[in-house]
């Protein structure tokens, strides 16, 4: 059936040949796929299944869980725990980082993920994903939290995958960005988007204009721009679009081209951004950067910045890389005070001065 196709398993074979680690990334890699599977049927019997739902308790986040975020948690967990590829893993829906159990062999790697990005939207059924993160452990001793906290750049392979019409797991291990279509009738992964690409120029971007009074002005002063179409400096029209869902908007980007932002903001101003770095910001980060694309924390590329915590939030600002760099140089532009009125203390746009009401 799949003659002339690439399986999941054979691509990682050849993409992997070159690592001596008696083939326990891949094994890994192929053990996160099978718990991809598993969440995937899950999210496609919804209510039928009885899987829509909050239950009674929140995660280390203060997020209230649905049925899915623990499902899909255990099912991660019991996919990968047992092959003694792993030596910790960390989840968003575990406060403390997941030990292996002392009956299983203990492996070089670490698994960081978000079993169920994007669940506020399971219940009215729109995309929802998994992301991902290896990292090494090169540590005769079981990991401790500051194992996890390495930075995006010492990633080995990250991805994602999207529960939607179709079931996809879009992958790297360093070596591009590609992305698989699971053929639900044989339960395989195969090869459908080689080499995924990212255009450096875009006129869509993505971000949820409810927080635009709470923004930095260099945010405010790029979707503005945007927003004025072919009547502003930019001179042409842009297209706005939010899902809601990373994974879900993010793979729209590989796709087509586009910019996504989740910055910085002042409405809660104990959180320095909204995604977190371990698992949303950095995996796919590297997925971008492997895509040809940019992904910054509007000061820098996300996958230099440093990790302090295990559920750590960074602001999120990546797609299109002539985009993103514009942003980046707005940014800069505010810090140094050169880009008035949107840097000086007492101006901003329409008005004279700060309203203090």
């Amino acid at each position: 059936m799949y003659r002339g196709r690439t399986t999941l398993s054979k691509f990682l074979i050849e993409q992997l040949h070159e690592v001596t680690d008696d083939g326990q990334l891949a094994g890994l890699l192929i053990d996160v796929a099978a718990a991809v599977k598993t969440i995937a049927a899950m999210t496609a019997k919804g209510g039928l299944g009885g899987y829509l739902g909050a239950i009674d308790n929140t995660n280390v986040q203060g997020e209230v869980q649905k049925k899915l975020d623990v499902l899909a948690n255990d099912a991660v967990i019991g996919s990968c725990e047992w092959g003694g590829m792993l030596a910790g893993m960390l989840s968003e829906e575990l406060e403390d980082p997941y030990a292996i159990p002392a009956e299983y062999k203990r492996g070089r790697y670490l698994l960081n993920f978000d079993p169920l990005d994007g669940s506020s939207n399971i219940d009215v059924n729109v995309s929802v994903g998994t992301i991902f993160s290896v990292l090494v452990h090169d540590k005769e001793t079981a990991p401790d939290t500051a194992d996890f906290l390495q930075i995006g750049r010492r990633q080995i392979a990250a991805g994602y995958a999207i529960y939607g019409p179709a079931t996809m797991l879009v992958l790297t291990v360093g070596k591009g960005t590609h992305g698989f279509t699971l053929d639900r009738e044989v339960g395989n992964f195969i090869l459908t988007h080689p080499d995924l690409m990212i255009p450096a120029d875009t006129s869509e971007f993505a971000i949820n204009t409810s927080n635009e009074r709470f923004w930095e002005p260099p945010i405010t002063r790029y979707v503005d721009e945007c927003k004025a179409g072919k009547t502003g400096v930019r001179g042409r029209d842009f297209n706005m679009r939010w899902i809601a869902s990373m994974v879900a908007d993010v793979h729209r980007i590989l796709m087509r081209g586009g910019v996504f932002m989740y910055p910085r903001d002042t409405k809660d101003p104990s959180k320095p951004g909204r995604l977190r770095l371990l698992y949303e910001a950095n995996p796919i980060g590297f997925i971008i950067e492997q895509a040809g694309g940019a992904a910054s924390f509007g000061r820098g590329p996300i996958l230099d910045h440093p990790a302090q915590s295990p559920h750590q939030r960074v602001p999120v600002i990546l797609g299109s890389k002539n985009e993103v760099e514009r942003i980046e140089r707005y940014h800069a532009e505010y810090d140094a005070g050169t880009d008035k009125p949107y840097a000086s203390p007492l101006f901003q746009e329409r008005s004279l001065y700060r309203s203090e009401a």
